[in-house]
């Protein structure tokens, strides 16, 4: 579908009477406003399973895609081309920040990021320098691009959360018990409290200069943080993401929170300042709700739902869908970013399935 037609289903106008993503489905749905369909978009629907994708990036690294703005533009355009989603998500990595401000690491192909040096002192955290605008003048260059191209559709740009990425500047990469973070948090609270602090800080910077630069919502990623109890969350975590979300409070857009396996950290990810709070799909959409107080909420379909048969698919969709009814606005959304093995076509079915219920 090309991008023109998208804009015509969800036009919205300015004061201008330029095409304005303001009285989006999605936008709506986020100050919980009444929309005229569930609006749907996907983590990580930008790559990853469209060969569209691939062939674009056929040679390049990660990091050097998300620094090419043409780049960028493309890939972040093509689901909406191919859904009609109601939303873009910027093309980048939650590395990407620290990666500007000069730290040394990269995203190895079926690793993930490593760092060359990982955080052990508070020497090592005062080494990362803070982020400012000439850090990623490839970012505001992709957005100014994207918002011109996108018109009424909104785009959402995003940064990982405190945890996750100190999670990678500790472990030196990705982990799966999280046991030197921890460690440093339980015994080093002096250097763990000045890691999260600049984290947040590049954080809050980053997404100020999504926001500046054109983005209609921002969302925070704390893929990690379903490894804390509730205890150790409020404690060592809380107030550095609430810290960022605070930040962009007063920019005028909305902010959503998502962590995995955070079932029980929802009332405390909603504390933390979210106006939408994103539930992975391990928990019931209907049981989430009232953890996440007035707040709308997006999710939260099990992306293996997309292997299914599709009437299987297309069933918990709209079970999804009618418990989403009790809150006070709804995105639909996987509850985790696409497969990379996801057929789109399938992905495309289940996005005129839920804009047709």
């Amino acid at each position: 579908m090309p991008v023109a037609d998208v804009h015509t289903r969800r036009e919205g106008c300015d004061d201008s009477g330029m095409t304005s993503p303001r009285d989006s489905a999605f936008l709506r749905a986020t100050r919980g406003e009444p929309v005229d369909h569930t609006p749907v978009w996907y983590m990580r629907q930008a790559g990853r399973s469209l060969p569209e994708y691939l062939k674009v990036r056929e040679g390049i690294g990660m990091l050097e895609s998300c620094m090419n703005p043409d780049l960028v533009t493309e890939i972040t355009l093509q689901p909406v081309r191919r859904y009609g989603v109601d939303a873009a998500i910027f093309f980048s990595d939650i590395v990407l920040p620290l990666k500007a401000v000069g730290v040394d690491l990269d995203i190895l192909p079926g690793v993930g990021p490593v760092v060359a040096h990982p955080v052990r002192t508070l020497a090592d955290v005062a080494a990362i320098p803070d982020l400012t605008p000439d850090h990623v003048p490839f970012t505001t260059a992709a957005i100014t691009a994207l918002v011109a191209e996108l018109g009424a559709t909104p785009l959402i740009g995003f940064a990982g959360a405190p945890f996750t990425v100190a999670s990678y500047l500790v472990e030196g990469g990705p982990s799966k018990d999280h046991a030197l973070t921890k460690a440093m948090m339980y015994g080093a609270p002096d250097v763990w409290d000045a890691l999260l602090r600049k984290i947040a800080t590049i954080d809050a910077a980053y997404l100020k200069v999504q926001i500046d630069a054109g983005a209609s919502a921002v969302q925070l990623f704390d893929s990690w943080a379903g490894a804390l109890t509730p205890d150790d969350y409020r404690r060592s975590v809380l107030p550095h993401s609430a810290s960022v979300l605070t930040a962009i409070a007063g920019l005028g857009v909305p902010r959503i929170h998502f962590g995995v396996g955070t079932g029980s950290l929802l009332p405390l990810l909603a504390e933390a300042g979210a106006d939408v709070v994103g539930v992975d799909w391990r928990t019931p959409l209907a049981d989430a709700i009232p953890r996440v107080g007035d707040r709308a909420v997006q999710g939260n379909l099990d992306p293996t739902l997309v292997f299914a048969p599709t009437e299987v698919m297309t069933a918990r969709a709209g079970e999804i869908i009618d418990a989403g009814r009790a809150a006070k606005g709804h995105v639909f959304n996987l509850g985790h970013g696409v497969l990379p093995s996801t057929d789109p076509d399938q992905l495309l079915r289940l996005t005129e399935f839920v804009h047709a219920y």
